[in-house]
């Protein structure tokens, strides 16, 4: 008897980062000489205060259930952190601590989403993001802004996106996968427009914020639109800042009774995060930031060398990003040079012929691109580039 699953699964795209990074996994098992840019996650150890932390909470027995929103202590940090970087006041019944950003988003989603309701989610988009509307049955609407536009959505077309059946929007700065972010006048514009729009909720997703170093600093929507502060919920999480990916800490900020939702799902679903990993963001957040800047310092330099390097390969054009680990490449020009289909028949070819794995640019909703990750070496960076040109010299 064959298995019947749920429309609502059937839905549902398998993610091309983390399908990506299995290929690669596998192809690398079988002896071949790959080099991986899908991966979406630091490539530096948890510093050791931190993972310390965590240790530490283990020898102490700090080993069972928590409360389902996060542990009282975590909370208050979370909260600290908001004022510190944010200049956003809450209170604990306005923070709910997850397995990660992804399932915070899920659980807004799945909180405030009916079907029909749609979502608009400018492309180029985190992967995630429309088929966690897709799975609460909502409608994903998603306007695009290309490279002409530096990858950010205009007051202009927010405005043309809204219907009366928006029910959220989605806001991701730092981006993944294009590194753009938006200025403080750029959220402002779209700040305008959503003061008209009382009826649509705001999902802010500031997971990058400290890793970034554009001209003028990062700024949270809700700092320079404090006016929505009774329908935006600002997530954030450990996992990039502070290399901590596999520890699943993210967090969130918003109005009582929309965390309060968001907790109902989580405590019917996983029910609290980690207890370890909660010690251990305790730590991160609270402790010396130092290591913070470190790491930003690395991923600038990486991202400096990266772009110069894609803008030199035959055909490939790269916008500087303001933040993240990603480097976001136009590469219809090489495309035409190969004769490729699509970008996903390009990224096959850098795969097969040159050795490097990238994600290609239609998962994010920008067809013609490709995303690639900087976490890594120098090292790996210069031999990407170096074989990447090579087949894309080969070919023209």
């Amino acid at each position: 008897m064959s298995v019947i699953v749920s429309r609502r699964v059937q839905r549902v795209k398998p993610s091309p980062t983390l399908a990506l990074t299995s290929r690669v996994a596998q192809l690398k098992a079988e002896g071949k000489d790959i080099i991986g840019l899908g991966a979406g996650e630091p490539d530096f150890d948890t510093p050791a205060h931190i993972a310390d932390a965590g240790v530490e909470a283990i020898r102490k027995g700090f080993t069972r259930y928590t409360s389902v929103e996060g542990i009282p202590e975590l909370k208050d940090a979370i909260i600290a952190k908001f004022k510190r970087d944010n200049n956003i006041e809450y209170k604990r019944n306005q923070i709910l601590v997850s397995t990660g950003a992804k399932q915070t988003i899920y659980n807004l989603i799945m909180s405030v989403i009916d079907a029909g309701d749609e979502v608009i989610i400018p492309a180029p988009y985190w992967v995630s993001y429309p088929d966690m509307v897709e799975l609460a049955d909502g409608t994903p609407v998603m306007p695009y802004a290309g490279p002409e536009l530096g990858y950010k959505l205009t007051a202009a077309q927010l405005e043309a996106s809204i219907t009366p059946k928006t029910k959220l929007f989605i806001l991701n700065t730092p981006s993944n996968p294009t590194g753009a972010a938006y200025t403080a006048a750029e959220l402002k514009a779209l700040g305008e427009v959503l003061k008209k729009h009382p009826k649509v909720l705001i999902c802010t997703d500031d997971m990058y914020e400290h890793i970034f170093w554009a001209p003028e600093p990062f700024v949270s929507l809700l700092t320079v639109c404090p006016e929505l502060y009774d329908r935006t919920v600002t997530v954030n999480g450990v996992s990039k800042a502070y290399a901590m990916t596999g520890w699943r800490i993210g967090y969130c900020g918003g109005p009582a009774a929309i965390i309060t939702a968001m907790g109902t799902i989580q405590g019917q679903s996983t029910s609290n995060a980690s207890s370890i990993s909660q010690k251990a963001a305790l730590a991160a957040l609270n402790g010396d930031q130092t290591c913070v800047a470190e790491m930003n310092k690395h991923f600038k330099a990486r991202h400096d060398f990266l772009v110069a390097g894609l803008n030199k390969l035959p055909g490939v054009t790269c916008l500087p990003g303001a933040g993240t680990f990603y480097a976001f490449a136009n590469v219809e020009g090489a495309m035409k040079l190969l004769g490729s289909k699509d970008d996903n028949a390009f990224a096959e070819y850098l795969l097969t012929e040159g050795g490097v794995a990238v994600v290609p640019g239609s998962g994010f909703g920008a067809p013609g691109h490709m995303r690639l990750s900087f976490a890594c070496s120098m090292d790996t960076l210069t031999e990407a580039l170096k074989r990447m040109d090579k087949a894309l010299r080969k070919a023209s």
